[in-house]
């Protein structure tokens, strides 16, 4: 019997799959013909054909992140990766160093379960080291740890340079916007002489016109567009028709009156302003006052007087404007708790109060506060300013709707309601004599 050859030729092992994915945080230098992305692959190319004998190959397909933070997960070739182990496509990942994978610990711990649930294996290349002992899962938990806490210091360090930029009035990145260009090498922001012009127009055709919509028919029969840019990708942006969302952003850009916003606050600017403070000013003013009576409007449409302003006053809800409508279509208004509606009626002693009586209620307190309506007689017309001269009280029922409206929103800051004592409890503004006012 023949004795078997020891020195026989050993059963070649099973090939393991291997993907190699890169990443780099920002774009820049990714246009050269050897960059960061191939550098990180090659290295781990060369690890793994130092495992050859082990049955280690490359699999050809990239997973390249160029221009991708590692603080999040919405990545493309990651989301290809993970896609392909779920597929069971790969048995082992390899990138240069493990913040390349994540520089978060939740979002770490979630990609490594992936793995895990796949019987994917992690490997490091300069840290010498992968997931499949529990040795090496701690060394990974520690330095993934230091990787997301040198992620926040960065991102602390960003915020504090934005904000002292800021305050200095410099320009610290965004998109452009129209009237100005981007001096890529000084980083700062230069003036578009012929933007520059649309823009001084666009503000005076405001002033003109007094609303957003007329201005943007006129600036659509011109053919006048926002401004129009293109990414270092080579990218078109902008250049889009006006609406009342973009010319409204335009008109509020402090940038045009040669300052910069940073958290509300305004910091002189070291761009030069495109209009002058008086027309700036002028601008601003008009857009408020068209708010306010927009909001007037909104209100005087919708009758319901003290919407927003009402609170139950045993459990602290807003109280909402609520309808019923009766047999022979009668409608009836009320002030509905919130909390009465979301857990039943029996959790709250207010439930709800006839809209018309509070809303009286609360204008006759309002007009005899002082016993003149908004604290001057001139504002009353008629027989109510010889009654508001004479001390004699004014019946809210003959002020009209927009009077009531003003009255009511330039006083009152907050009205509570107790159905279980039947109080109301006024707040009226600072201004006002006698900040708060209790009623039954």
């Amino acid at each position: 019997m023949t004795k078997a050859n020891s020195a026989a030729t050993p059963a070649p092992r099973t090939s393991r799959r291997c993907a190699i994915y890169t990443r780099k945080s920002t774009e820049e230098g990714l246009d050269q013909e050897f960059n960061s992305l191939d550098a990180q692959r090659e290295s781990a190319e060369a690890y793994i054909k130092s495992q050859a004998a082990e049955g280690w190959a490359c699999s050809p397909e990239r997973y390249d992140d160029g221009g991708f933070t590692g603080g999040n997960m919405e990545r493309p070739a990651l989301k290809r990766l993970l896609a392909d182990v779920e597929a069971g496509r790969i048995d082992i990942v390899i990138t240069y160093k493990v913040d390349r994978l994540s520089r978060s610990l939740l979002d770490f711990a979630r990609i490594m379960a992936v793995f895990d649930n796949h019987g994917v294996s992690f490997v490091s290349v300069t840290q010498q080291f992968n997931s499949v002992s529990s040795m090496g899962r701690l060394t990974l938990n520690i330095l993934l740890s230091f990787a997301q806490f040198e992620r926040e210091i960065i991102s602390e360090r960003t915020r504090d340079k934005m904000a002292a930029t800021r305050r200095k009035g410099k320009w610290s990145g965004g998109a452009p916007v129209l009237g100005y260009d981007i001096d890529a090498r000084a980083k700062r922001l230069v003036v578009n002489e012929g933007e520059a012009e649309r823009v001084r127009c666009i503000f005076g055709l405001y002033l003109e016109l007094g609303a957003l919509l007329p201005v943007i028919r006129e600036l659509d029969r011109r053919s006048w567009r926002s401004k129009a840019w293109t990414t270092r990708k080579g990218q078109s942006r902008g250049g889009r028709v006006f609406s009342k969302t973009r010319l409204q952003e335009l008109l509020t850009n402090p940038l045009y009156s040669g300052q910069v916003r940073y958290r509300g606050e305004l910091f002189a600017g070291e761009q030069p302003g495109l209009v002058d403070p008086e027309t700036w000013q002028k601008v601003q003013d008009l857009l408020a006052d068209n708010r306010r009576v927009a909001r007037t409007r909104r209100l005087a449409h919708s009758n319901a007087l003290l919407g927003g302003l009402v609170r139950c006053r045993p459990c602290g809800c807003a109280m909402t404007p609520a309808r019923v409508v009766k047999r022979g279509g009668r409608c009836y208004a009320y002030y509905t708790c919130t909390g009465a509606q979301k857990r039943g009626w029996d959790t709250c002693p207010s439930k709800s109060v006839p809209a018309a009586a509070l809303e009286r209620f609360v204008l006759q307190q309002l007009l005899d506060l002082d016993g003149e309506p908004q604290g001057s007689p001139g504002n009353c017309t008629g027989t109510d300013r010889s009654n508001a001269e004479a001390g004699i009280p004014i019946d809210p029922d003959r002020l009209s709707a927009t009077e009531r409206i003003e009255l009511v929103r330039s006083r009152v800051e907050r009205v509570e309601y107790d159905g279980a004592v039947g109080k109301v409890v006024i707040t009226v503004r600072a201004s006002d004599k006698g900040a708060v006012r209790q009623e039954t």
